[in-house]
């Protein structure tokens, strides 16, 4: 998505930071959203100059600082109601999902509860922004329950791929993508030690003890998660 009246887009057409929502109430009253949002630049001189773009930007209406370390930062700030923000919401839509602006557009999930709404709001979306549908389904209640009810497995299991370390996750996705992992194998720990420029044993370690973590994390799941 591409708002033209976005002060989190505008913010990274013309800097090195990009903006992702952590936490969002939209003020009916004052049709503005208020959010908590967590925001990343290339350097640290990119996110002064990012923070102080969007303080000054003409849509923020309330900005502050709540924490930072180097280059990243979480702020608490409202900015007014965009017009896609408005013709979401006229058409009964909201967000379901964390935004993420960076190089001048923004990712949005956005949920209907009536399908008769959504051609609506997309055909008025289209008049004044430019967007690009990455997906679309019908959830049902089954789907939306199930989710809910197994939040905290989810987040077990991404805790396990937060906890690979780089040369970990490397190594795992560059097995799975030679075909490391298929019958026959479609490439060997030595074709792949060698991509490395490491001894077979060395990627052999890696690999196990990624491997280690991410089943202990599913293993734990196939318990928890109701069939």
């Amino acid at each position: 998505m591409v708002q033209y009246d976005c002060p989190y887009i505008d913010t990274t057409v013309d800097h090195d930071v990009s903006f992702t929502g952590l936490h969002w109430d939209y003020n009916t009253a004052r049709q503005r959203l208020e959010s908590r949002v967590l925001v990343k630049g290339e350097s640290v001189d990119a996110l002064d100059a990012g923070l102080s773009a969007l303080r000054e930007h003409q849509n923020q209406a309330d900005y502050r600082l709540l924490s930072r370390r180097g280059d990243q930062a979480i702020i608490k700030n409202t900015v007014d109601q965009t017009s896609a923000m408005r013709t979401i919401r006229d058409n009964g839509g909201y967000l379901t999902g964390a935004f993420e602006a960076s190089d001048g557009s923004e990712r949005w999930h956005i949920g209907f509860d009536r399908s008769d709404t959504v051609g609506d709001a997309l055909s008025e979306l289209d008049r004044h922004n430019d967007f690009t549908i990455e997906s679309q389904a019908t959830i049902t209640f089954e789907d939306y329950f199930d989710v809910i009810n197994n939040v905290d497995t989810a987040k077990n299991v991404l805790d396990a791929v937060r906890g690979l370390t780089d040369t970990e996750a490397k190594t795992i996705q560059r097995a799975m993508e030679a075909g490391h992992f298929e019958t026959p194998r479609g490439a060997t720990v030595t074709d792949l030690a060698a991509e490395f420029d490491i001894s077979t044993t060395a990627f052999s370690k890696n690999v196990r003890r990624g491997e280690r973590k991410l089943l202990a994390a599913l293993v734990t799941a196939m318990d928890d998660v109701e069939k």
